[in-house]
């Protein structure tokens, strides 16, 4: 299992044998877990959620759960998978809930409904199902607003609040986590909410030491991307029913993933 990765982690041990070991990216006494993109997949997070119970029940110290945003879209099961992250939170972990670009383009549209109308068109008319809002035809400029304000009508409150207190960023010793990624030599307390949520290219493609090791989704891989600078997360879940956490203690780097 995880043949790929085994190889990858031997041969860094092998090159690093001989070396002084450096400093604990994680610090002492806890222990991260960081979710991908979820997409609606609320089957998918609830096995995952089981794999991380099971892998971290005889881990005494301190437990966190990072979920990297796109909780929403694409999945039939949008609503849900935010009713379960506030009904059943792993017990025992302090949860960190970062902000996807999807959850900034369903928020958008709530407000400026003609202007964010392309939401609709990259995974919200599934969240607007799962919320009981069927299109049966492609709305109209014109429409567009009373759908959002039904849209407003049928979000819970919670769920409001939830999306709203999502947040850009967290960082833990020496990892960054985000959603998308991060402005390639900028320092990470200047990067923009935008770049955040919707940086690819120039990310994906930067070689740069970026002050900390970034822990993203936002970009599908078939395999999860670890790297020198950066690991990518978002295994495609909602299509691929792959749903990727990476476990990181000390300077151990591992996965859990559902099949």
């Amino acid at each position: 299992m995880f043949d790929w990765f085994n190889k990858f982690r031997n041969a860094s041990a092998e090159r690093n044998s001989s070396a002084e070991p450096g400093p604990s990216l994680i610090p002492s006494g806890q222990r991260v877990y960081a979710v991908g993109d979820i997409h609606g997949r609320a089957d998918l997070l609830q096995q995952l959620h089981q794999l991380i119970l099971d892998d971290s029940a005889a881990f005494n110290g301190a437990k966190t759960v990072v979920y990297l945003g796109d909780y929403i879209d694409r999945g039939d099961w949008s609503r849900e998978v935010i009713e379960l992250l506030l009904t059943q939170p792993l017990p025992g972990f302090a949860n960190i809930y970062l902000r996807g670009n999807h959850e900034q383009a369903m928020l958008d549209f709530i407000e400026h409904p003609v202007e964010a109308a392309n939401w609709l068109g990259f995974g919200g008319r599934e969240t607007l199902s799962s919320y009981g809002i069927i299109l049966a035809h492609i709305p109209t400029q014109a429409e567009l607003p009373e759908l959002a304000q039904q849209l407003s009508r049928e979000l819970p409150q919670t769920h409001k609040v939830f999306l709203d207190d999502s947040t850009g960023c967290w960082q833990c010793g020496g990892y960054y986590f985000v959603h998308a990624g991060i402005r390639p030599g900028v320092a990470l307390d200047k990067q923009t909410a935008h770049d955040q949520m919707w940086i690819r290219e120039d990310f994906l493609t930067s070689s740069k030491d970026h002050g900390a090791i970034v822990v993203h989704g936002h970009s599908i891989f078939e395999k999860p991307e670890i790297l020198a600078n950066r690991i990518g997360i978002d295994t495609g879940a909602y299509t691929s029913g792959v749903l990727t956490c990476v476990v990181l203690e000390g300077n151990e780097q591992r996965l859990l993933q559902t099949q």
